[in-house]
């Protein structure tokens, strides 16, 4: 057990007071809202401090640079004071009656769901990827929802459990249907806009209407990127064959256009305040994707069993316990060592297991106080010799 100590550190917005300690919250301590724990983490430290270090971790970081952050309370009360997030992991009420807190049905899923999404949309990274979690119904109730709230669809996962799952356990004739063995992960990324004058635009329609404002002819695109055609026929498409510009190229149609283009009319293809994109920046506003070989939109992946099955005496704690397997491969695609992960339901905190696993920082949030101890037992058993700091 390490020594507690209590340590001070005024930063320029506030003063943060933490309880370094080897002890984790047991059954008998009194929650309050607001009490978090946090794993591999530097007392002390402001929230623009976290946001940095979150942000510029070297990508060949071993595992324990990862850190878990668990607030015992509502995300949507407390994720304002969390660093943007690269990646969203999303796996709250089904309306399954499944555990605690959820409803019978999935009838009022988008009206619980939309204030979550809004807030996501606006503190997430431009390059932010969501994970939808929920049943087939679920996600159908909510998905113009999610949409409307600024998110794009890119892809339906399915969870295949497998017939083992419900063997043995399901009256066909009693439900008249096939017993459902399915889970759905659905993968959204952030709509990204910018401005052109003072018009709001998707990429798609910026990228042509700073184009257009140069004066030049868009075959002069093809010249800029050193094409026959590729740039007029990709980048400048007006359908949905258009490709995001990599950004080499788009440096280079910014270059040329700023060379060429009317000169009353610039800067181009530039941020808001005025300056340029960098590769980065630009690469920054479009969603990351790491393709693992081998593996397709159908995860057949047996439902948590064994040790990795959190339970209290012989039963399942939560019913809705997602395999550690799934959730690495959808970080690992989505997001490199050191970005930031966000669980807003956390539950027993799988995804921020997950992510402590592949050098990512998490922070979670979950009301339920039998959950919020087992999630920070869990972290502590998987990264036991990393310090724990408590808000007191």
């Amino acid at each position: 057990m390490a020594t507690a100590r209590k340590t001070k550190q005024q930063t320029s917005s506030s003063v943060f007071t933490y309880e370094i300690s080897g002890d984790l919250p047991s059954d008998e301590m009194e929650l309050h809202d607001g009490d978090e724990e946090v794993f591999g983490y530097l007392p002390g430290l402001s929230p623009a401090t976290k946001r940095q270090k979150a942000h510029t971790a070297s990508k060949q970081d071993a595992p324990s640079s990862g850190s878990a952050h668990v607030v015992f309370g509502d995300s949507f009360q407390h994720c304002a004071n969390w660093p943007a997030p690269t990646v969203i992991v999303s796996d709250g009420p089904y309306g399954l009656h499944s555990y605690p807190g959820d409803p019978w049905t999935p009838d009022g899923l988008p009206e619980f769901y939309e204030p979550h999404l809004r807030r996501w949309y606006d503190l997430a990274l431009p390059c932010c990827t969501l994970w939808f979690w929920n049943s087939e119904q679920g996600w159908a109730n909510c998905h113009r929802t999610i949409e409307d709230c600024g998110w794009e669809f890119r892809n339906c996962h399915i969870w295949d459990k497998g017939l083992a799952h419900v063997a043995g356990n399901v009256n066909t004739r009693t439900i008249r249907k096939y017993p459902v063995v399915t889970e759905v992960c659905v993968q959204y990324v952030r709509k990204n806009t910018l401005k052109s004058g003072a018009t709001d635009m998707l990429l798609r329609d910026w990228l042509r209407a700073e184009w257009a404002r140069t004066g030049l002819r868009f075959s002069q695109t093809n010249e800029a990127c050193g094409v026959k055609d590729a740039a007029t026929r990709k980048y400048f498409s007006r359908d949905h064959l258009w490709y995001f510009p990599p950004a080499d190229a788009f440096v280079r149609i910014a270059d040329f256009a700023n060379a060429n283009g009317r000169p009353e009319g610039r800067p181009y293809f530039a941020k808001p305040d005025g300056t340029p994109f960098s590769s980065g920046e630009w690469d920054g506003m479009r969603a990351k994707f790491h393709c693992e070989i081998g593996v397709g939109n159908v995860w057949h992946v047996p439902a948590v069993r064994g040790c990795e099955r959190i339970k209290n005496g012989t039963a399942a704690l939560h019913m809705n316990q997602k395999p550690l397997s799934i959730l690495e491969q959808a970080i690992r695609s989505t997001s490199d060592p050191g970005d930031v992960v966000w669980e807003p339901f956390g539950g027993l905190c799988s995804a921020s297991i997950a992510a402590l696993r592949t050098a990512r920082h998490a922070y979670a949030a979950e009301i339920n106080a039998e959950y919020y101890l087992a999630a920070t037992r869990r972290i502590h058993d998987e990264e036991p010799d990393i310090p724990i700091a408590r808000a007191v």
